[in-house]
C-alpha cells in the first residue's frame, strides 16, 4: 500500500521515532538537556506535557516509550474514564510481575478528568506501576489537582516555528516510506512556508493541509503526472485569503512596533487595532501579555502604578479563560495602557544606576548597614551608628544608604504628572527634613 493509499492520517504516519527526526522544543529535548539525558539513560518518572496542539506532545511520550523500552497505553479522557484507569493499571501490574517491565500510560488531554478521575491514578504512580504521562493544552496550575502535579514533572512546550514547520514539511516530501517522497509534488516558490504559517504552529494542522492539497491531485499522481501546488488551493483549503502574518518574520517585528508606540502615544484605537491585527494573524495572545507588562514597567511606571496589575492581571486572566474569551482582558488592559499617564523615569534610572554599577562595580558596603550577627563582625563595626528609622519622628533620619566613592546619587528623577507628582512631592519633604536634621545636628 502506497503513502496515497494509506487510511492513516499523514500526521500519524510521520510521527517521528527518534531524536534525529523529531523537531522543535530544543530547550527540553535539545543535546545536553536534562530530559533528554534521562530520557536516553531510561531513568524517567511520571510528567506532564503542557503546550499548544500539534507541538509534540504525543510524539515524545512514544519516544518515551521507545526509547525506555516501555508498554505504552494511549487513551484520550475525553473517551475514558475511571475504568479505563483500572484496566491499564491491571495489564501494567502484570507486565511488572511477568519480566519487571514498565508502562507508559498516556493520557492525552488529562485536564478533561475531574478530580476524583485524577485522584485514581495516585496510587499507581506512588507504587511505580506505571509511568503517567499526562498531555494538556491548558494551564496545569488550574487544571491538574496538587495531589497529581506534585507527583509530576511539568513541562511547557512551545509553539513550533515557521522554520521548523517548514523542515517537517521537507522531511514529508521526501520520506518514501510514510510521506511524498515517491510521488512527484512539488511546492510553489515558499509555500511550506505559506502552509507553516497557516498552520499558525501545530504540526499536526500543516500536515493535514498538506494531505489536503496531495488529496486534491490525486488522479494526476496516480497518473505518474508531476504536480506544483500552489497558494491558491492552499487557500482554499484553508478558506483563508487575508494577508497572512509571519510571527517569525519582519512584519512580526513592524506590528508590534506599531502596538508599542500607539500606546507609548495614548491613542487606544490605534492600540487595539494592533493588538488585533496580531491576535487574528496567530500571535501568541502570551507574548502580547508579556509585551504590555513590559510597556506598564518601561513607559508607564509609577506615573501611575496600577498599571503593572491591571497588566498582570489581564495575563492571568488569559491564562484562565483562554482564547477567545480572554482576548477581552488584553483589550481591557491596552486601552488603559494607553490612556493611562506616561513617564520613562524607572526606565532612565535603570540606565543610570547600571551605568554607575559599570563604573564602580565593588564598592562595600557601608558598616552601618552591615548586619552583624557574630561578634567578630560586630567588634569590626558591622551595624554601628546605623539609625532605625521608626525610633525617629516621621520615621525619617539623616542617614547614608548609598556607599561612598560613588559619582553619580541620583538615579530616579519622577515627572511632574501623575502619581509621580505625589512621589516628588515625598521626596522634596524627605529631602527638606534630613537636610533640617543635619543642620540640627551641626
Amino acid at each position: 500500500m502506497t503513502p496515497l493509499e494509506s487510511p492513516e492520517p499523514l500526521a500519524a504516519r510521520m510521527r517521528p521515532l527518534d531524536w534525529d527526526e523529531f523537531v522543535g522544543q530544543e530547550h527540553l529535548v535539545g543535546e545536553g538537556k536534562p530530559l533528554r539525558q534521562a530520557i536516553d539513560e531510561g531513568r524517567v518518572g511520571s510528567m506532564i506535557f503542557w503546550g499548544p496542539p500539534g507541538s509534540g506532545k504525543t510524539t515524545l511520550a512514544h519516544i518515551i516509550a521507545a526509547k525506555t523500552k516501555s508498554d505504552f497505553i494511549f487513551f484520550s479522557a475525553v473517551l475514558s474514564g475511571v475504568k479505563q484507569v483500572r484496566e491499564a493499571v491491571e495489564r501494567a501490574k502484570k507486565r511488572l510481575a511477568f519480566d519487571g517491565g514498565r508502562t507508559i500510560l498516556f493520557v492525552d488531554e488529562i485536564h478533561r478528568f475531574n478530580k476524583a478521575q485524577q485522584d485514581a491514578f495516585l496510587p499507581h504512580i506512588e507504587a511505580g506501576t506505571i509511568i503517567l504521562i499526562g498531555a494538556t493544552t491548558e494551564n496545569p496550575s488550574f487544571e491538574i489537582i496538587p495531589a497529581l502535579r506534585s507527583r509530576c514533572r511539568v513541562y511547557s512546550l512551545r509553539l513550533l516555528t515557521t522554520e521548523q514547520l517548514s523542515t517537517i514539511i521537507a522531511q514529508t516530501l521526501s520520506n518514501k516510506d510514510d510521506g511524498y517522497g515517491g510521488q512527484k509534488i512539488k511546492l510553489a516558490g515558499k509555500l511550506d512556508r505559506t502552509i507553516a504559517m497557516f498552520a499558525n504552529g501545530d504540526a499536526r494542522r500543516a500536515l493535514a493541509i498538506l494531505e489536503a492539497a496531495v488529496t486534491a491531485n490525486r488522479e494526476r499522481l496516480d497518473a505518474g503526472e508531476t504536480v506544483e501546488i500552489d497558494r491558491a488551493l492552499i487557500e482554499d483549503i484553508v478558506q483563508q485569503k487575508t494577508e497572512l502574518y509571519d510571527k517569525s518574520g519582519e512584519e512580526h517585528f513592524n506590528l508590534i512596533s506599531a502596538l508599542h508606540k500607539s500606546l507609548r502615544g495614548s491613542d487606544p484605537d490605534a492600540s487595539l487595532y494592533w493588538l488585533y491585527r496580531m491576535l487574528r494573524g496567530g500571535e501568541d495572545p502570551l507574548y502580547l501579555a508579556r509585551r504590555l507588562v513590559r510597556f506598564a514597567t518601561e513607559d508607564i511606571g509609577l506615573a501611575d502604578p496600577q498599571a503593572l496589575g491591571v497588566s498582570l492581571a489581564a495575563k492571568d486572566a488569559f491564562h484562565f479563560l483562554g482564547a477567545p474569551e480572554g482576548e477581552l482582558a488584553l483589550a481591557q488592559a491596552v486601552v488603559y495602557l494607553a490612556t493611562a499617564p506616561k513617564s520613562n523615569s524607572l526606565y532612565a534610572a535603570e540606565a543610570k544606576t547600571c551605568a554607575a554599577i559599570a563604573r564602580h562595580p565593588s564598592l562595600p558596603v557601608p558598616l552601618h548597614l552591615r548586619n552583624a550577627p557574630t561578634g567578630l563582625m560586630k567588634a569590626e563595626g558591622y551595624g554601628e551608628g546605623y539609625l532605625y528609622p521608626h525610633n525617629h519622628p516621621d520615621a525619617t533620619v539623616n542617614q547614608e544608604y548609598l556607599p561612598e566613592g560613588l559619582d553619580t546619587t541620583e538615579f530616579y528623577t519622577p515627572k511632574q504628572y501623575g502619581f509621580e507628582r505625589e512621589i516628588q512631592k515625598r521626596l522634596d519633604w524627605w529631602k527638606k527634613r534630613r537636610a533640617r536634621d543635619k543642620d540640627s545636628d551641626n
